[in-house]
């Protein structure tokens, strides 16, 4: 991995940017402008970040992130980016949980000022777990770490998901709720497979993928279309991972990310973390290494959950295949986008696109756990 370039996320100049946010800053702050901008490394697949500081004498904050919904003309990743919707999701969990999220100070859903809707939140100080070089990898912080320093990122980490899940009202969230009709997982995985149509449009549809939607169908939760099963529709992060949290030293200090937020079952995000953690393993192991086969081990994950909420975890094996399922699609589509900006060649396999395609395969086959 270390010789793969990072694809291409934006056609958007940070210096042209830095000077049409100070322009906006100054209509919400007069006088204030934006100073130091710098584009994270690890910016996003989707939306994208810019960090400055605010050049003012009373700033509300003085170092702050700006989410501005991607850019039209890099081949985006999702069909849609609504803003408002992260901006309100955000202030949400910071109203009803002691979940640690930025403060957020703007939202703007006009495009005209930067090209596209955005909102400024606080930045929080502290280090997340690196996507690239993945944080699996030796030389990594979470790597060089102790195992008692890692048991304690993993417990706090799964007790930011429990009290996502127990501390907000549900029926305050159901701007979060998906369209169409049956259960919330019914909707959950109708908006993936409609998705998924749109990323292969113009492209030959994956076998995999394919296969992985008929497994899912198959092997359908029984308690999963329960009506009366309140306790089963949560708030869920959505892409509930340690890549999407800022630790002071092992202790969540922010949450963040919250476009994929939606109305579910708990064990959406429990499949999410567990799954993407074993995305980054694999990829370890694969290069020869050994990586952290002790982190986030789907059977300790279940166990501190039940353990916090009284809710023990169902159809487990159902929901990290979901998740793998999902990533594929999200996946699939970055390589595209690869292709589209000339980084890559189109192989004659579209699965051939897929990096998890064996793990995939395995949980299909039922092989994997």
């Amino acid at each position: 991995m270390s010789s793969t370039p990072r694809p291409r996320t934006t056609t958007r100049e940070p210096a042209e940017l830095t000077r049409r946010l100070s322009a906006w800053l100054s209509t919400r702050l007069p006088g204030a402008r934006a100073v130091a901008a710098t584009v994270p490394a690890s910016n996003g697949m989707s939306s994208e970040t810019l960090l400055f500081d605010i050049d003012h004498p009373r700033p509300p904050v003085r170092s702050c992130a700006l989410r501005l919904a991607a850019d039209p003309a890099a081949y985006t990743v999702f069909p849609t980016y609504d803003m408002a919707r992260q901006y309100r999701t955000t202030r949400l969990v910071a109203e009803y949980t002691d979940v640690p999220v930025p403060r957020t100070l703007w939202l703007e859903e006009d495009p005209a000022p930067l090209g596209a809707p955005f909102f400024v939140m606080e930045r929080v100080q502290g280090r997340v777990p690196p996507d690239v070089m993945p944080y699996t990898y030796e030389g990594s912080w979470l790597h060089a770490a102790t195992d008692a320093e890692r048991a304690a990122l993993e417990a706090d980490t799964v007790s930011v998901l429990a009290r996502i899940h127990d501390q907000v009202p549900a029926e305050r969230a159901a701007f979060l709720g998906l369209p169409g009709r049956g259960s919330a997982l019914r909707r959950h995985v109708a908006a993936q497979r409609a998705y998924y149509a749109w990323v292969v449009a113009e492209h030959e549809p994956s076998p995999l993928i394919e296969r992985g939607f008929a497994w899912l169908a198959e092997h359908w939760p029984p308690t999963a279309d329960a009506a009366a099963d309140t306790d089963d529709t949560v708030l869920t992060w959505g892409d509930a991972r340690i890549g999407n949290i800022v630790y002071d030293g092992f202790t969540p200090a922010a949450v963040l990310d919250w476009e994929l937020a939606a109305l579910g079952p708990r064990e959406l995000d429990l499949g999410w973390l567990v799954y993407l953690h074993r995305f980054f393993q694999d990829l370890t192991v694969s290069s020869g290494q050994r990586g952290l086969p002790d982190l986030l081990r789907r059977d300790r994950v279940e166990e501190r959950y039940a353990r916090l909420t009284g809710h023990i975890p169902r159809a487990m094996d159902f929901h990290t295949l979901y998740a793998a399922l999902r990533h594929a699609v999200v996946m699939l589509r970055v390589a595209y986008r690869r292709i589209h900006f000339g980084e890559v060649p189109a192989p004659a396999d579209p699965d051939a696109l897929i990096m998890h395609r064996a793990a995939l395969e395995a949980m299909i086959d039922g092989r994997y756990w």
